[in-house]
């Protein structure tokens, strides 16, 4: 990286959609864009006028909704400067990339996957990468705040400045947060942090298993949905991490060959999933579970397959875990162990 992103002002978090769904093409167009189709805006337009818009565009939703995303969407336009400090997260890779901003908001056009798309956003070199597993438990927590647009707290932003430089927190760093201003987060979105909070926690601990256990997290989840599963020792030639079909011998179909691949921050690759491929025939299934996430042509790989497989990230293995986690024997909930939470339904409408 060329420069290390600005230490003079907090850092403005602009999400990358949901699970950070976006977040490969903020990097490889180097932007940072927001939705909700509101893209004939500038910081001419008067507040009143982009509450108008987001109105009209969305009469179904709430109106603490709306009011909300017009709030982002004039924050977007009108406070962040050319020159701020930004940062995104990666769920696949867990890391947060940190740039500066570097031009006014503005539609502009990108091929992405071979079709152009329009993108409202702010062009950003991108600068730096911090891995979330180095940060602070208060910076984790506090990074969880659900607003596509918000400043992030100053301890937060100390924090992320520090372990992209790889130097030791200071001895007056301040382990605390800082929550998004009051109006700009209504019900919904109160709702929506400790959902992505809860999601965020659940990756950190599915993280810190060591491959073994990872190996057994996903056998297990594979038993709770009803299939009988083969383990592979450790060590090297093992062919593959676990094989699972309805009876437990392979007589039945589907047979399932399941590869696991535990590289914090390291996408998986066409090359990798081609390996594993080889050799499948009619009536395999196949899974290739890589908590690193999997770069676009592995994708592409996959798509292409003629042999069914589904590539699942840490995002999907996390989905897994807890639509199945009643189901799970014992001794796979205890490596990542789970509590339910309930919510006030009078709050929520639910």
């Amino acid at each position: 990286m060329s420069e290390s992103v600005q230490s003079n002002s907090d850092i403005w978090m602009v999400r990358a959609g949901r699970g950070g769904a976006f977040a490969s093409r903020f990097l490889e167009n180097s932007i940072v864009a927001i939705g909700w189709g509101i893209d004939d805006v500038t910081a001419a337009t008067p507040d009143d006028e982009i509450r108008r818009l987001v109105d009209a565009a969305y009469p179904d939703e709430k109106p603490g909704s709306r009011a909300s995303w017009a709030g982002q969407i004039r924050r977007f336009v009108k406070e962040v400067e050319v020159g701020d400090p930004v940062v995104t997260y990666d769920n696949a890779t867990r890391l947060y990339h940190l740039g500066e901003i570097r031009s006014e908001a503005g539609t502009r056009v990108f091929d992405i996957g071979g079709e152009k798309r329009s993108e409202f956003c702010r062009i950003v070199e991108w600068m730096d990468k911090v891995p979330r597993d180095s940060l602070l438990l208060s910076t984790r927590n506090s990074l969880g705040i659900p607003l596509t647009l918000s400043r992030i707290s100053a301890a937060a932003s100390a924090d992320l400045r520090r372990r992209a430089s790889q130097s030791a927190p200071s001895a007056d760093a301040q382990d605390d947060d800082e929550p998004p201003p009051a109006d700009e987060m209504d019900e919904t979105d109160a709702i929506q942090e400790y959902i992505d909070k809860s999601d965020l926690f659940i990756e950190d601990a599915i993280a810190k298993l060591d491959w073994e256990q990872l190996q057994e997290l996903v056998a297990g989840i594979i038993r709770a949905m009803g299939y009988k599963t083969i383990v592979s020792s450790p060590g090297p030639d093992r062919g593959v991490d676990i094989f699972a079909s309805p009876d437990g011998l392979g007589l039945s179909e589907p047979r399932i060959f399941v590869e696991v691949k535990h590289r914090p921050n390291v996408r998986i690759g066409s090359q990798d999933v081609r390996s594993f491929l080889g050799g499948r025939q009619q009536g395999d299934r196949c899974l290739y579970v890589s908590v690193g996430g999997f770069t676009r042509d592995a994708e592409y790989e996959a798509d292409r397959s003629q042999i069914p497989i589904r590539l699942i990230a840490m995002s999907q293995l996390r989905d897994l875990l807890v639509e199945y986690y009643e189901a799970l024997d014992s001794e796979t909930r205890a490596l990542v162990p789970l509590k339910k939470v309930y919510w006030p339904a009078m709050l929520s409408d639910l």
